[in-house]
């Protein structure tokens, strides 16, 4: 996917600013600036995610890719179903769903 994206999300891996997991994306979703879920995760959660988001007005990425690819495209060794980054800027937010929206 873009490398953008790669970049952001081993920055924050490096910098711990991120919250992995569906239940622990969905306890800190207040002080997520942007979501990223996979395609791996079932219907219902994946709605219940969008509503949450929605809610707080957080921007939701749609990873084209399986929770396998989340986790290598983020430089670890395990699958990532959900992960939201902590701190971000609004311009690297935009051109992040800019970037995946032209793909």
């Amino acid at each position: 996917m873009a490398k953008l994206l790669e970049k952001t999300l081993k920055d924050a891996i490096k910098e711990n600013n991120h919250v992995i997991g569906t239940k622990q994306v969905m306890s800190s979703i207040k002080s997520s600036k942007l979501v990223i879920i996979s395609q791996s995760i079932p219907s219902p959660t994946i709605q219940q995610i969008e509503d949450n988001t929605k809610k707080e007005n957080i921007p939701l990425l749609h990873f084209e890719g399986t929770s396998i690819m989340l986790g290598k495209l983020c430089g670890l060794q395990f699958r990532v179903s959900t992960i939201s980054l902590k701190s971000l800027s609004n311009t690297n937010i935009q051109a992040i769903l800019k970037e995946s929206e032209t793909k």
